[in-house]
């Protein structure tokens, strides 16, 4: 097992499990920034758990899910109470902040990747397949002050994201972004319109 330090903490690490990188690094700021003291965060796609980590500093209740059984695997090892679904299947209640750093990398049927490592990365066609099934269940799991912090690639259509988004009766803002070699990242800030 082989393991990564971010900001003082340590996140163990599992082959087969996404390792934590400048998309993991900018939503863990992004969440330190937003998380208000006692939120029940659920944390959807959790790979390690590094976000869950930070999450529970504060929060009064953190669930971490994943559907690779690797990563699950990997969170609970970090401490954390991880759950194996796809995406909100089978959870119940409501949270006040729920966290997803999606597979966002558009993906043609002749780039897929096989086995677990497929659900990492890959984001569908146009890269936003998880990220539409995600916004259009979101509102039946988060609480009526509840906050969504959503990562996006510019490879993905930032501006598309924030419509669906938008189109879904969210209030939606850019609150971190980072530039890289081939993209731009950025952490959306979700509220539901009054």
């Amino acid at each position: 097992m082989t393991s990564i330090t971010y900001r003082g903490k340590i996140i163990h690490l599992l082959p087969h499990v996404y390792e934590p990188a400048e998309d993991s690094f900018l939503l863990v700021d992004a969440l330190i920034d937003n998380i208000n003291d006692g939120d029940r965060v659920l944390e959807l796609g959790c790979g390690s758990g590094i976000v869950s980590l930070f999450a529970q500093n504060r929060a009064s209740f953190v669930v971490a899910t994943d559907l690779n059984p690797h990563a699950v695997r990997c969170a609970s090892k970090n401490g954390l109470n991880a759950v194996r679904t796809d995406l909100f299947e089978g959870i119940k209640g409501q949270f006040d902040l729920i966290v997803f750093n999606p597979p966002y990398l558009p993906t043609s049927d002749e780039e897929r990747l096989s086995g677990w490592d497929s659900l990492m990365l890959e984001g569908g066609k146009n890269g936003r397949q998880n990220i539409e099934r995600f916004i259009d269940e979101l509102g039946d799991y988060l609480s009526p002050k509840g906050r969504v912090l959503l990562l996006v690639s510019s490879l993905t259509g930032i501006k598309e994201v924030c419509l669906i988004m938008n189109n879904a009766g969210f209030f939606v803002e850019t609150i971190s972004r980072s530039k890289h070699f081939f993209e731009q990242l950025v952490v959306l800030k979700g509220i539901r319109n009054k």
